[in-house]
């Protein structure tokens, strides 16, 4: 089956470029701003830096809990409209928390922020691409990740240095200022999609029985595949540095290896670009859930000395797995209600990564490293459940030859 799509006079070159920096300013002034805010915020309003990760978390729930809806708009609309009203709640729910001087601003900020995060973030860019390129979306999907890989590179210095220069509320509002001045320009310079024509629809009826159970138990591993890879991110990530010392490396050691997360997430997404494009998704995906397994065993094995090899193979597994949570569910089903699929895959794994830090926090509090072995047999279990999945799925699941 085949989604009409209008692509206008923009290339895919151009519409990755738009789409990924937009992404990269949604990322960076929502999902990073914790990290460096969190600590100024909460002094300022006399609370403790865990109400801005509890903000945080809740906003993730949100996020997910929007997904289906979201989804089934994109599916239904295309994307474009809806992403540039996201950067209007991202702008607002900024501004809110600029102005901020208690507890229910606060709240209110991050639910806004929360629902910005559902409509604008990585799910609704994916259903996006789908919607306008089908089922040749996977080279596009790649493309913005690997813009979006340096939202954390390039939002925290600047996130710093407007509130070491300006304050926290000014940081807020430039970054506000930015989703209004550039991130909503780019993406109401998204293609529109076309109405869908008949034939795009999902089948119905009695042959389709079949192909719907097939899918749903599809649908049910790959909830379970990306909750597990989202516990394994957010938990690690958070627990990094603490980790690399409690196995014997230096402070020193433990900030060189955890800055090679980065470069090694945009290395693997290079790799997926190139040399990994020409295979099934699966294949990425099965690769993704083993390195960090992998890398655990290295640093059991070698101690603070493959501290590197660890983080190298836990950020290249982050940065491929990413890439899959759009490019696997498009070739295991196709582009027909890619955006309502995403979703409803997406909302187990926007809750494990956020309580993810904390469980793996309280972990390390009781069983000191051995917690990163919790790790490594989510990602075990995540590649058992890959294995289970098959390339011919989405033939199977529409009672079809893939077109």
């Amino acid at each position: 089956m085949r989604l009409l799509m209008s692509r206008g006079a923009a290339s895919p070159f151009a519409v990755v470029v738009a789409l990924g920096s937009a992404q990269t300013i949604a990322w960076a002034s929502s999902y990073y701003l914790p990290a460096i805010l969190a600590a100024p915020i909460a002094h300022d309003l006399g609370l403790a830096p865990t109400y801005l990760f509890g903000a945080l978390s809740g906003a993730l729930v949100i996020s997910g809990l929007l997904g289906p809806r979201v989804g089934h708009a994109i599916d239904t609309f295309g994307g474009r409209s809806l992403l540039a009203v996201s950067n209007l709640v991202f702008a607002a729910g900024l501004l809110l928390l600029s102005v901020s001087h208690g507890v229910a601003l606060l709240i209110a900020a991050w639910i806004l922020l929360g629902i910005g995060m559902g409509m604008g973030l990585y799910e609704a860019a994916f259903a996006t691409l789908a919607r306008i390129y089908g089922a040749n979306a996977r080279a596009t999907i790649t493309g913005i990740t690997l813009i979006a890989g340096f939202a954390s590179t390039l939002g925290w210095p600047l996130t710093t240095w407007l509130a070491s220069e300006y304050g926290w509320r000014a940081a807020c509002q430039v970054w506000a200022v930015i989703h209004i001045g550039l991130a909503l320009p780019l993406n109401l310079s998204l293609p529109r999609a076309a109405p869908l024509n008949q034939d795009s629809r999902p089948g119905t009826g009695a042959s389709q029985h079949s192909g719907r159970q097939s899918e749903s138990f599809a649908m049910m591993l790959l909830a379970y595949i990306f909750a597990a890879a989202s516990f394994v991110s957010s938990g690690v990530s958070a627990i990094l540095p603490t980790m690399l010392v409690a196995f014997g490396a230096t402070p020193a050691q433990a900030l060189f290896a955890g800055a090679l997360v980065g470069p090694a997430q945009v290395g693997a997404r290079l790799l997926e670009a190139g040399w990994l494009s020409r295979f099934h998704p699966l294949l990425s995906a099965r690769l993704a859930m083993l390195m960090n397994p992998i890398g655990v065993l290295a640093l059991v094995a070698g101690g603070p000395w493959l501290a590197p090899a660890f983080t190298v193979l836990y950020g290249a597994g982050n940065g491929i797995i990413t890439i899959a949570r759009g490019t696997l569910p498009l070739a295991l089903f196709g582009p027909a209600g890619f955006g309502r699929r995403v979703g409803m895959i997406s909302l187990p794994s926007r809750a494990t990564g956020a309580f993810a830090p904390l469980a793996l926090g309280l972990m390390v509090e009781h069983f000191g490293s051995s917690a990163l072995w919790i790790s490594a047999l989510a990602s075990v279990s995540a590649f058992v459940a890959l294995l289970l999945l098959r390339a011919d799925q989405n033939a199977q699941a529409t009672g079809g030859e893939h077109t």
